[in-house]
């Protein structure tokens, strides 16, 4: 017997459209021999299946179902594809869990935290082999004092959104001229926000998940982007970036990288597939961290399709291991 699947796509913010993109990627392959695929989209205002004949059904909150024709669907498990709030953030894993419906992604307390950048890095560091850059984190409603700011930290600066994805709200601050614009443009996307120091380096992402008990890292992607940093342009926009999969890497480097993703994916107690991103920094080769995407993009330019691809798996049996791990 087929499984019911929900499909959530959409959210509460900017990456809304990246999300519907992700969604129709995994919607057209999806495995109908074992799916009945429903797309939900979540929106402040409501939540509703579009239907083929573009009526929009309204979900029943009360247990998650849809009644199509006077037929009430209950469904098996949520295939959650909302990048953001509230699909990124633990707020949708909690409603699941209060009505105990599997869901693909990481449990709701380990979105909460991954979701806020400066407190993942917290609980990261002491990962052997693991380094962070030096930070500090702001709050919108503290007065910022840039002298401190420029006695702790070197130019150039990250300034990142605590809180965001796919890089909205970034900037790269190479004067200290220029700081209070990216820490405004920052606090525009969030109440709080990192500033931290670059680190010079190559920049690579990676895949990981879990199967059968084991954690599975993906071959890594080397990113190259014509823009100062790999920002929500360079990520969306086709040309903009030079992605190389599998990454001009050693043996002994991906073996390396590997042991530290998954001390990373079982640490922070991850579900689904999730990517990290990191630099393996110039001359000394130290990886650093830079943060972790817990529903990361599947639309036709993300990282993880081209990455499965690499690995020999075509994306409908990779979907369809994502389901039934979420079923264990």
């Amino acid at each position: 017997m087929k499984k019911n699947i929900a499909l959530l796509a959409g959210g509460f913010t900017g990456e809304s459209v990246v999300s519907l993109k992700s969604a129709q990627q995994i919607d057209s392959q999806l495995d109908r021999n074992l799916f009945e695929v429903f797309k939900v989209i979540v929106t402040e205002e409501s939540w509703f299946y579009q239907h083929s004949d573009r009526e929009n059904i309204e979900i029943d909150k009360n247990d998650f179902s849809l009644t199509i024709h006077g037929h009430k669907i209950i469904f098996d498990v949520v295939f959650i594809i909302i990048h953001g709030s509230p699909g990124e953030d633990g707020k949708m894993q909690s409603y699941f869990d209060l009505l105990k419906i599997p869901y693909t992604t990481c449990d709701a307390t380990t979105s909460a935290l991954t979701m806020n950048k400066g407190y993942t890095k917290a609980v990261v560091q002491g990962i052997n082999g693991l380094n962070t850059a030096n930070s500090i984190q702001l709050f919108k409603q503290d007065e910022t004092n840039q002298p401190e700011i420029e006695s702790q930290l070197k130019l150039p600066l990250f300034i990142k959104p605590n809180n965001g994805g796919s890089s909205i709200g970034m900037s790269k601050v190479n004067g200290w001229g220029d700081l209070k614009s990216a820490l405004n443009k920052a606090f525009d996307e969030d109440s709080q926000i990192l500033v931290e120091e670059f680190i010079r380096g190559r920049e690579f992402t990676v895949g990981i998940y879990q199967h059968h008990f084991e954690v599975i890292v993906l071959p890594i992607t080397e990113i190259k982007s014509s823009k100062e940093f790999f920002d929500y342009e360079a990520k969306y926009t086709t040309g903009i970036t030079e992605e190389t999969t599998p990454a001009d890497l050693s043996e002994e480097q991906t073996i390396k990288v590997g042991e530290i993703v998954k001390a990373v994916f079982l640490k922070l107690n991850c579900k689904g597939v999730v990517r990290v991103d990191f630099i393996l920094q110039d001359f000394t080769e130290e990886f650093f961290f830079i943060e972790i995407n817990t529903v990361p993009g599947q639309s036709t330019n993300s990282i993880i399709p081209q990455q499965v691809k690499a690995a020999g798996m075509n994306m409908k049996d990779f979907y369809s291991l994502l389901i039934h791990e979420a079923l264990v």
